[in-house]
């Protein structure tokens, strides 16, 4: 395989889906610019405040992308790069496209409300409740694995309890880069907002301030804390950040986030083609992954694949993401096309780049020298980029793209925490029902602060005392999550009338892989409880916690297809 062409004829395929796929499903929909937006209608400066197209792309991106287009594509490398490019272009044109853009979509048309708030409308006030909690559980598990890989990051290396400030310089780095562009973010947001500044001035002007942040950075990192203490900071920066106007933090931290991914992107561009290497990858290793570099086997290709690769052809807190912040900022209702449709393909891009980073790097894979895939991901690219430019090259590059990744994870938490908020203050909150008119308890839970304060105190209790042990459910709740969204989003276009058949396969496709793979979940689960031994209490919380999203996903299922029926019903009445 020949990594230039795989990326060129990938992105070529992508960019055909974007402009005829794209474009018939917004016309199927009936997207209407003449439409008044949410962010406009409702717009109070915090949560509803309309963002320039670029700006909302670089929020929306951000969000959505983190570590999953690197994580999944290279772990699910060991199937092949046949089937891992198959899943990312067809998933991504004709399953996470529709996903993100339905989702989105249909968000703005629900006054910028939650997909939950769309389910409880297309299918039924009970859905929603569950549809609710189930999401909000996972949100939890998102920012306890986003916060710890953030914390991961940043924490100081400590010998004996003694702090080894060589071992620990990379991480002081970035570190201190990231707080510097905290910084730099609230001043360019106030700059943009509340003065009126040029974009485009502005945005050259940040770009020049990530640079001279990471010079800095790179120099000079005097903060050096354990792992638990940047939890706890972590911890109050996303409490903040989750409650504040997103003018101030989350709109222009987003954007000039993005230029890092798009940095991140043209570098690897440059690299492949620049380099163009053949890698001995094999096409296709067979339907079981006997490799398991990492030391623990994906098991067969069917569901591991579409479980394993989520946010690089489809994943279900895209449209939590699309329809909790995204659609409170929307502009134009022109610009969901480009921000969710496109933004899901961008990503697709970065999952094909992720495979060729891994690709070139196939044998340290293999043989699990190199497994970790963040560390895979720069390795790789930087060794083609090094091997264009010079070896002199090979740190900064590896560098910029470690503190990249850690970006990105920080933009998810955040967002993941805001989301949160709203879907904790959804499910106290009837239709129609404003704060005001609440009893006690229910004004008091509902309070932005009181939600915010419980949503970060379980995710980052739940990252400091062992969140891994339930994250190889994750994959698969996630998964279940984009089926619900797209269960959710058919529902809704079958009741207002709209063709609503693209959703019919992929909905029910992956239905089938979340399920197949939760059962062999409770299958491995019951396994560990029968051979007994230390840690025997993690397999019985698994093993429950996989039935009840089996119970979950039939229970949302059956009422989505009685839903369907009777809109149908209802059509043909007419």
């Amino acid at each position: 395989m020949n990594a230039a062409l795989f990326l060129i004829i990938g992105v070529a395929v992508l960019i055909v889906g974007y402009i005829f796929y794209g474009g018939w499903l917004a016309k199927k929909w009936g997207v209407d610019n003449s439409r008044v937006t949410p962010a406009h209608e409702l717009e109070d400066g915090k949560d509803y405040c309309p963002a320039k197209a670029p700006v909302l792309m670089g929020h929306h991106f951000s969000s959505i992308a983190g570590a999953g287009p690197i994580n999944g594509p290279i772990q699910a490398a060991v199937f092949g790069w046949v089937p891992v490019m198959l899943w990312v272009l067809i998933g991504g044109i004709f399953f996470g496209g529709v996903h993100d853009f339905g989702a989105l979509f249909a968000s703005i048309r629900h006054k910028g409300e939650s997909i939950g708030e769309v389910i409880g409308d297309a299918i039924g006030a009970r859905a929603k409740k569950l549809f609710i909690i189930f999401a909000y559980l996972t949100l939890i598990l998102v920012v306890a694995a986003f916060a710890s890989i953030v914390a991961n990051t940043f924490k100081a290396t400590y010998v004996d309890g003694v702090l080894d400030k060589a071992a620990s310089a990379a991480n002081a780095s970035t570190a201190i880069i990231s707080i510097m562009f905290i910084l730099m973010a609230i001043v360019f947001g106030f700059f943009v907002y509340r003065r009126n500044a040029p974009l485009g001035i502005s945005t050259v002007i940040g770009v020049i301030g990530i640079a001279v942040c990471m010079y800095i950075g790179l120099q000079w990192h005097p903060i050096y804390l354990s792992g638990n203490t940047w939890m706890i900071i972590v911890g109050l920066y996303i409490a903040i950040a989750s409650v504040t106007p997103v003018w101030i933090l989350l709109q222009p931290r987003d954007y000039l986030s993005s230029f890092l991914l798009y940095a991140m992107m043209i570098l690897a561009v440059v690299g492949i083609i620049g380099c163009h290497p053949t890698v001995d990858m094999p096409a296709f290793t067979g339907f079981k992954d006997t490799l398991a570099p990492s030391g623990t086997s994906l098991g067969y290709m069917f569901p591991a694949l579409f479980v394993t690769i989520a946010c690089g052809a489809v994943s279900g807190f895209h449209s939590l993401v699309g329809s909790g912040t995204t659609a409170k900022q929307l502009d134009q209702e022109k610009d969901a096309k480009p921000i969710a449709y496109g933004g899901m393909l961008i990503e697709c891009a970065l999952a094909l780049i992720s495979v060729c980073a891994v690709g070139y790097i196939w044998a340290q894979y293999a043989d699990g020298t190199t497994v970790t895939p963040t560390v895979v991901f720069a390795t790789g690219l930087a060794s083609m980029f090094s091997k264009v430019f010079g070896a002199g090259c090979y740190n900064v590059v590896y560098s910029m793209l470690i503190l990249a990744v850690s970006a990105f994870c920080l933009t998810s938490v955040d967002t993941a925490t805001r989301l949160a908020r709203y879907m904790f203050q959804e499910f106290f909150t009837a239709p129609g029902e404003s704060r005001e008119n609440m009893p006690g308890w229910k004004k008091v839970v509902t309070n932005p602060y009181v939600a915010t304060a419980i949503t970060v105190v379980a995710g980052v209790a739940l990252g400091m005392t062992g969140y891994a042990k339930i994250w190889a459910l994750f994959g698969a709740a996630n998964q279940l999550l984009a089926a619900l969204g797209l269960l959710a989003v058919c529902c809704w276009l079958g009741k207002i009338g709209r063709n609503n058949k693209m959703f019919y396969f992929p909905m029910f496709f992956m239905l089938i892989v979340t399920l197949t793979s939760l059962a062999f979940t409770i299958k491995a689960q019951f396994a560990g409880i029968a051979a007994g031994g230390e840690g025997v209490a993690w397999f019985y919380i698994r093993a429950i916690i996989a039935i009840l999203l089996v119970v979950l996903a039939i229970v949302l299922v059956v009422e989505g297809i009685q839903a369907l029926s009777r809109n149908k019903k209802a059509a043909a009445a007419k």
